[in-house]
């Protein structure tokens, strides 16, 4: 079984390194991916150089790529572990979750009932993903293979990216968001952050039910 094989090697020098497989670097990378793009998008706050902003959004995808790819090398290797599960979720909830709002943020969504829907959707992402490690025994065949998810897959944040990216490169960023700025009890609310919104609600749907590639 490959989680003892990782207890055992946990007995030893250097026990966490030694525990990664292939497909645990895969998703460390999606991890990396994921927190350069938050990383370039905070210096943009800074420095406001449009490469910038290019690398955070095009990080993301490439952090979508590690997430598929490390799937598909367990799946190759035989090498399904609990660790390897727990480690995906936490860095997708980086990639998929926490950096779609840093974009957001950085491109001029920064109103105070933005922020609530910010939180209300990373709360989604990270519910979504703990009830999938909860029940991914269940919804599996017999080849350990999910055959679908219920709610969206965390990943689907990238289609606000997408949106994003068009207001980025069009020029509708800050003051120029489509949809406007509205002030709402004194607080100030991008209503193109509703998309967050509904996204986060999807997440946590628990009839809707997407087929797993």
């Amino acid at each position: 079984m490959v989680d003892e094989e990782i207890q055992r090697r946990q007995s030893s020098h250097f026990s966490l390194l030694r525990s990664y497989r292939l497909a645990d670097l895969l998703t460390l990378a999606n991890a990396f991916a994921g927190t350069a793009s938050i990383l370039f998008m905070m210096s943009y706050l800074l420095t406001p150089e449009p490469w910038r902003v290019h690398l955070a959004l095009g990080l993301l995808p490439v952090a979508l790529g590690f997430d598929m790819a490390d799937g598909f090398v367990a799946r190759w290797r035989h090498q399904h572990s609990g660790f390897g599960q727990e480690l995906d979720s936490l860095a997708d909830i980086v990639s998929f979750g926490v950096a779609p709002i840093v974009v957001a943020y950085g491109l001029g969504m920064r109103g105070g009932w933005d922020a609530l829907i910010f939180l209300f959707f990373v709360g989604c992402g990270i519910s979504r993903l703990a009830r999938f490690n909860v029940t991914a025994a269940e919804l599996s065949d017999a080849k350990g293979k999910v055959q679908y998810f219920e709610g969206t897959p965390i990943p689907s944040s990238l289609l606000l990216i997408l949106i994003l990216a068009g207001c980025f490169y069009t020029g509708r960023v800050g003051d120029k968001l489509p949809l406007g700025a509205v002030t709402f009890v004194s607080v100030q609310w991008h209503p193109l952050s509703l998309l967050y919104f509904v996204n986060g609600c999807a997440m946590t749907s628990k009839t809707l039910r997407i087929p797993k590639p």
